[in-house]
């Protein structure tokens, strides 16, 4: 009986050996294994990408027309208000499919998620069909509203 004890314990000595596949942290550091991470995606990769896709690009509030009668809006203003979402979204405005560029005669107002375009002095010439453009990564979206110059 006494010669099988040590024969056991031998046994039980060589299998911690066989166990050591499974890397300690040490090892780990040192190979620059993470526990389970299987080596499937890199751990690099932001854990925020999703984000972008949580938040869609939209108008919270559309443009409007503006009626104007030509009497009293000479030299008057109008102002194209757009509510957008997410703030971080880049506005573009257009007349009647033009880009429109910032100018004394036009502002563009960004202020957080309230867009504006304002138009100073409005003239008869001002009429026209006018666009903002939404855009945020490769999405796109626009709202669209008449200023309208009634002559006299």
């Amino acid at each position: 009986a006494e010669a099988k004890a040590p024969k056991e314990e031998a046994a039980k000595g060589i299998s911690p050996v066989k166990a050591k596949k499974t890397p300690s942290p040490a090892d780990a550091e040192r190979r620059k294994l993470r526990p389970g991470s299987g080596g499937e995606k890199p751990p690099e990769e932001p854990p925020f990408t999703y984000q972008l896709k949580a938040v869609p690009l939209k108008f919270v509030k559309e443009m409007k027309d503006i009626v104007l009668k030509e009497a009293e809006s000479v030299g008057s203003s109008a102002i194209f208000e757009v509510l957008v979402s997410p703030s971080t979204a880049i506005t573009s405005w257009m007349k009647d499919g033009s880009n429109i560029r910032e100018s004394p005669k036009h502002k563009f107002i960004a202020d957080g998620k309230d867009r504006k375009l304002h138009i100073i002095d409005v003239q008869l010439s001002d009429a026209g069909e006018y666009t903002c453009v939404l855009r945020l990564g490769n999405k796109e979206k626009t709202s669209t509203a008449k200023l309208i110059v009634e002559g006299i």
